[in-house]
Parts: structure tokens; sequence; C-alpha cells
């Protein structure tokens, strides 16, 4: 067997520069922890990004994807399979919508929100042709298509990918003025994360979510909620949207409904928004296929039947309680919801945020940054309090040296 040095230095040899991941190999995962390729175990406080909501290898989503790949794993939408009409209802009913639309990835899911949301201003607002307006927020992430990063504000995603796609409006997040006056006839959309994570677990203001459903209701314009990250159950709720009692228009979903094992996305919307779409007009080969809807609904049945929502909010509150007792004096602050939580670094710390990761690392814990300063924890929704003591002496030892 290889070493985990000699793993890492084949895919730097072999593979694009366009990651900088932590110096530790995985090569067998279960629950809440992994292990690398000489036998050493850590706690995954990541979760792949919000993907693994039901732990590693859940049991039931891989009895689930081994039946479906001894039997059928692609048709291409060209035919009806047996098993979408299922996924699409279990979504739909988990949402409290009438129609999905399936895809793969969180940022495919994303680009079909668009297109929903442009298709829909010109054929029901009546907006005039190629005038459709969406506004999005400073400092979101929904992806790395190129019209996403078109409208992001973080160099990293947009330098040297122009030119971009037009008619994207870039206002503050969390301020509900600047919202109100960038909406103009043309505005067709708002698009929000409920939390922005890749932005260091930034928490809008009390009520904004809702003065965003208002705004959208009040104009005709569709309130589309990128739940990707924070959905199926990592804030505490089912939908980080439910902290406020608010609907969107759309959900965009994706990560942990592919349990961890596979991607798959969705846009869930009402038939008056997503039947915009005709047959030939939007699609993708695997976007519904089997496999991905089987696993898609153990994913969904894992999160509501073990009631995991439930757990991220009460173990969430006991971890960011810890976090704040240890009382360091190199941190700055602990925000977030449920299971999703960012440590922010003081700026005159003696180590960064990247260098207490690789510090985490030797203790067996994964996290990453986000930014310089920002430790982003966020454990499968699996994690018990007692894993967490756990955890939390392994990060005073860490905050001590």
């Amino acid at each position: 067997m290889m070493t985990s040095k000699e793993y890492m230095e084949l895919e730097k040899e072999y593979g694009a520069h366009n990651y900088h991941p932590i110096p530790v190999v995985i090569s067998m995962a279960q629950g809440i922890w992994v292990e690398d390729p000489e036998g050493k175990k850590y706690i995954d406080m990541l979760s792949a990004y919000s993907a693994h909501n039901q732990g590693h290898r859940h049991p039931k989503i891989i009895k689930a994807a081994h039946a479906q790949l001894d039997v059928l794993t692609l048709t291409s939408r060209a035919f009806y399979n047996d098993k979408l009409g299922m996924f699409l209802k279990k979504v739909c009913e988990a949402a409290g919508m009438t129609m999905a639309l399936p895809m793969n990835t969180g940022a495919e899911a994303v680009e079909t929100a668009i297109k929903t949301a442009r298709k829909w201003g010109y054929k029901v607002k009546k907006v005039a042709k190629d005038k459709a307006e969406i506004i999005v927020f400073a400092d979101n992430f929904h992806g790395r298509t190129t019209t996403i990063v078109g409208f992001s504000t973080d160099p990293m995603a947009y330098e040297n990918y122009g030119p971009f796609t037009p008619n994207f409006k870039i206002v503050k997040y969390g301020d509900l003025k600047e919202v109100e006056g960038a909406i103009n006839p043309n505005t067709v959309a708002i698009l929000v994360e409920p939390i922005q994570g890749e932005a260091g677990i930034k928490i809008p203001p009390a009520g904004f979510m809702k003065g965003l459903r208002e705004l959208a209701t009040k104009n005709n314009v569709l309130l589309i909620a990128d739940e990707i990250q924070t959905g199926l159950g990592r804030t505490g709720k089912l939908f980080c949207c439910d902290w406020d009692g608010v609907k969107p228009d759309i959900f965009t979903l994706g990560k942990a409904l592919g349990g961890g094992i596979f991607p798959v996305s969705v846009v869930v919307a009402d038939e008056k928004i997503l039947g915009v779409f005709e047959p030939g007009t939007h699609g993708s080969t695997f976007g519904g296929n089997p496999l991905a809807a089987v696993i898609g609904i153990a994913s969904l049945e894992v999160i509501i039947e073990e009631k995991l929502a439930d757990n991220a909010r009460e173990v969430g509150d006991y971890f960011q309680q810890k976090l704040k007792d240890m009382n360091s004096p190199f941190i700055k602050e602990v925000r977030g919801k449920g299971l999703l939580i960012g440590v922010e670094i003081k700026a005159d710390s003696p180590k960064n945020a990247l260098d207490i990761c690789h510090d985490m690392v030797d203790a067996g814990i994964l996290a990453k940054p986000t930014h310089d300063t920002i430790i982003r924890f966020a454990p499968p929704l699996v994690i018990t309090k007692n894993d967490i003591d756990y955890v939390i002496e392994k990060i005073r030892l860490v905050f001590t040296r």
C-alpha cells in the first residue's frame, strides 16, 4: 500500500492545482470518523461542506445504492424510469412545493434556478426581452460556473474568467434598504443564502429573510433560497428559512441530498413557476437518473426519520457554548446556527485559521478555514454531545499550544 505522502505527491504531479487541501489523506470513513492509509483516525468536522449530513456511509443509503446498482443506473431523460417520480414526490413533500427539477451538482441547481427566474420573468411577468435582472448579495457563494462567478465579489472566484453574464445587481448582505432600492420593473428574482457559509458563516440581521419575502411579494419578484449548504437539517431546522417562517418561491438543494455518495441536486418550486419549462428547453443527461433518485429518497428519509435537524440544533447549541466557554484569548467570536459554526480568530493571533487547522490535524480533528481568520465547523449531524466533549478537549489543546 502507498503512503499518505505518496498519494499526495501523485495528486500534485498529475492534478491541476486548483485546490490547496489540508495535508491528510482519507482512505476509509464511517459515521463521523475517517482514517488515513497509516491507520490514524480523525473526526470529520467539515462533512465535505455539508454533503455528509447523515454521516459517512450511512447504512440505509449504502444499501439503497447497492440494490439499485444491481438493476439499473442510467436511462437519461429520453425515457421514464421507475424511481424518479418517487424521488420528486418525496422532495416536493419535504419542501412543501408541487414541482421539482432534478440536476446533479449544486452549481447546476443554481444555474437552473437562474434560468427558471428569467424564463418566468419573460413568460409570466412580461419583462422585455433580455432585460431581466436578478438581485444577489456581496460575499455570496453559489458555485463555480462562469455565470455564477460573474456576480461573485471574491477576486479568487472571478479573476481572469470574464466576460460575464450581465444583469445581476450586487447589494450588501443583510441590508433590506439596498435590496428595495435595487428593485425595478425588470427585477425577476432575489437569490440569497439564508446564511452565507463560504463568506465565514455570516448570519443576517433578525428579520432579514422575512423582509426579503415581503419585498419579493410586494414587487412580484421570485425569492430564491440557496439552501444547498444550509438545508436538509444543517442549521437545526429542515431548511434554514424555517427559522424565520419564510417560504421562498424556489429552493435549490444539493450536497446532503446525495447522502455523501453521489451528486444529487434539485430545484423545487410550485407549478406556476417551474411550469414555464417545455420539453427540450432544459435538461441533463444524468439529472434524475434512477441511482441518484433512490439515493436521494434514502438521504431524505434518514434526515427526517432520525430527526437529524433536532440533533443539529441541540448539539450545535452545546458545541457553540463549549467553544465560547474556552475563553481563548485568540478567539474573536463564535457564531452559527445548528451545526454550521464559524470561529473567528483575532487578527493579531500568532497563527491564522489555516495554521490552526493544520495543528488540529495533528490532534485528530479535520476542519477547514474560510478566509484567513475563520474556521468552519460543520460535522455530520449524527455527532453526539459526548463526541463534542472529545472534540473540545482536542481543540482546547491546540489553542493552548
